[in-house]
């Protein structure tokens, strides 16, 4: 049995570290609540880009774009999120996971030079330096700050690849924010773009709480994202009557680099929020699981102490006898 000396050092180890991941704890739901308004800004855009698209697509407008165009996948670059830093349960270790799951999968159909990785995220840049994967650059910045501008520059790097044939097809990897408590894995393809699956996807946030609680799943699955006005009624659709200038096909050609921009950033902004979410919900374990430990080793060290003074009284009382 360890000593009252040694449980004393561990109740004091056990208190420093409760305190540091109570403080982290702390700041990754700071930094969450960030990441959500920062979502909640972009949705006003995504939404009227979104709602001007689906208007052209219902009055059988055809998207000609070379974005959109399939054609036999003989070169594929990867385009992974992950965070800078650690800390954060199985956060990396999951997009790492589907990261070599995915680059394995294309190494047998087409060949392992053939697979391009652009990493966004130290974690997964180092992983994919230390795997010997063709690394087209590190974008580390990019995890720490989303940037509107980086994500353009990457999307229009990427599109022109696409266009001149040096690859066939650009895949995302990332964690999709639903709420604090739920951060989908997610693997979807970027080029070309199918804009009916596009637009039809999953689009459900919590950005109202910063608490991983069943309450907020339970939101997730009867908020429908209607906008509602003063009186509680719905709002009526926006006007569909769009005056297209100076012809369909001149505007889709910029509303779907557009939309591909946009999807870069979307997930950008879905990966970050799901980054201090992961690490909030691993924070609470851990300071959890501190107090547990705490009560535990205060349990074991007041029996201890009963136990020593029990003795000493023993000692004292025999010694009466004896005497």
């Amino acid at each position: 049995m360890p000593s009252l000396k040694e449980i004393k050092g561990r109740i004091a180890s056990v208190n420093s570290t409760r305190k540091i991941t109570s403080a982290m704890k702390m700041v990754a739901s700071s930094k969450l609540h960030h990441a959500q308004v920062a979502i909640q800004n972009m949705l006003p855009y995504e939404t009227m880009l979104e709602h001007i698209l689906k208007s052209f697509l219902a009055a059988e407008a055809e998207a000609q774009s070379v974005y959109d165009q399939e054609r036999p996948v003989r070169r594929v670059a990867l385009v992974i999120y992950s965070s800078n830093s650690s800390l954060c349960g199985g956060f990396n270790a999951n997009i790492i996971k589907m990261m070599t799951q995915a680059v394995g999968k294309y190494s047998e159909e087409i060949g392992f030079d053939n697979v391009e990785i652009y990493p966004i995220g130290r974690k997964v840049y180092e992983k994919a330096q230390k795997l010997g994967y063709h690394v087209q650059g590190e974008f580390s910045s990019m995890a720490d700050k989303p940037n509107v501008r980086e994500c353009i520059d990457l999307a229009m790097e990427l599109g022109e690849k696409f266009r001149l044939g040096q690859v066939d097809k650009v895949e995302l990897i990332y964690h999709h924010f639903k709420s604090a408590g739920s951060q989908v894995l997610t693997r979807k393809t970027f080029l070309p773009i199918d804009i009916q699956t596009e637009l039809e996807r999953d689009h459900e946030r919590d950005l109202t709480s910063v608490v991983a609680t069943k309450e907020s799943q339970e939101y997730l699955k009867k908020n429908r994202r209607k906008k509602l006005n003063a009186k509680g009624e719905e709002v009526p659709p926006l006007n569909d009557n769009f005056i297209v200038e100076p012809d369909m096909d001149s505007v889709l050609s910029q509303l779907i680099p557009k939309l591909a921009h946009l999807m870069l950033y979307t997930a950008l902004l879905d990966s970050n929020a799901s980054e201090h979410a992961a690490r909030m919900v691993a924070m609470q374990t851990a300071t959890d699981n501190a107090d547990e430990l705490l009560r535990q080793l205060n349990l074991q060290y007041n029996k201890s102490r009963q136990q020593a003074i029990t003795s000493e009284l023993l000692d004292i009382v025999g010694g009466s006898v004896n005497n």
